[in-house]
């Protein structure tokens, strides 16, 4: 049975909206929500980019059921794994057990604001099956002392951890991701619907299988359907790019850069964008025949949100589960 989620999008929103978004959500009947973990936007034009962790733990005070999940943070340079690990226990307590912490290998755009550069591939999956280690041995319980070729922890505890362990997912693209992170969690984050990355990550996860798969699709809900376009164009051509090009990128303007002459239609063939409640499940659909457990829908446009939060409650997400539920 696919459960469907709702995207708080720290890159389109500043934090009150997001909480008010996340209750809302939860009113509307959304089963999970999933957070982005940002220091900048992909573009000008989005305007936000606050703290995921302490909204979460304003998420977490302000809702009573809805499972939250970062999607994705990224433990290996901006953060210390150490740190993660205690944030993410901190939300897993005050959510009573209701969050799931993702993690990826990130993106430059946000990495490199601390001034230690941006790794090539294989060294930044190096330094992520390090910090998995750590986070897993931190969330065991006890003292943590880790000697790597990236990362030492010297003494390290977690002095409040959750009844329940936190799950972990990981975002996966392929084998090599696959072979990192499966083994190291619990849950698979993927932002494309691969028929080949279930089976793949389920050989492999220390979780019984099959494992819980998240997925994500961005939508642009409107009445007028070329406003639908424009805003989608507008604040998400850097998803045309593709992920092995947007991990490398630096900043909104390289974004804008790469993206220039990417059209509005080119957009809207990978987005669905307008009141097409059929066109969204469409979308959907492929995400559920790919084994996908939850699917978190991304609407563009923080001032968006309650339009699409309405139509989701009236339509979207009765055709959802009727038909893919």
């Amino acid at each position: 049975m696919t459960r469907f989620g709702y995207t708080l999008m720290c890159e389109q929103s500043d934090p009150r909206s997001l909480v008010r978004d996340a209750v809302a959500a939860e009113d509307v009947g959304f089963e999970l929500a999933v957070m982005s973990d940002h220091f900048n936007p992909w573009l000008d034009e989005q305007g936000h980019s606050p703290n995921a962790w302490p909204t979460l733990g304003a998420v977490a005070q302000a809702t009573e059921a809805l499972e939250l999940m970062t999607y994705v943070t990224c433990p290996i340079a901006r953060y210390h794994p150490a740190v993660i690990a205690q944030q993410a226990a901190t939300v897993g307590l005050l959510s009573d057990g209701r969050f799931t912490l993702g993690l990826g290998a990130g993106e430059n755009l946000n990495e490199h604001v601390v001034g230690a550069g941006w790794p090539p591939a294989n060294v930044r999956h190096e330094r992520f099956t390090e910090a998995l280690d750590i986070i897993n041995a931190l969330f065991d319980g006890g003292y943590v002392n880790y000697s790597g070729e990236h990362y030492r922890v010297d003494s390290a505890k977690l002095w409040d951890l959750p009844d329940s362990r936190v799950p972990i997912g990981v975002a996966v693209s392929g084998e090599q991701s696959i072979e990192v992170g499966a083994p190291r969690a619990d849950v698979m984050i993927a932002v494309e619907p691969d028929p080949e990355l279930g089976p793949a990550f389920d050989a492999k996860t220390r979780a019984s299988a099959p494992a819980r798969k998240v997925g994500q699709l961005p939508i642009s809900w409107d009445a007028d359907v070329d406003a639908a376009r424009t805003r989608a164009h507008e604040q998400f051509r850097w998803f045309a790019g593709g992920w092995k090009v947007n991990a490398e990128l630096p900043g909104p303007s390289a974004f804008a850069a790469a993206s220039q002459f990417v059209r509005p239609e080119d957009v809207a063939e990978q987005i669905p964008c307008g009141n097409d409640v059929e066109a969204i499940v469409k979308a959907v659909k492929p995400f559920v025949d790919a084994g996908f457990t939850d699917v978190a829908l991304v609407q563009i446009g923080g001032d968006q949100q309650e339009t699409f939060l309405d139509a989701a409650r009236s339509e979207l997400l009765p055709a959802l589960k009727e038909q893919l539920g």
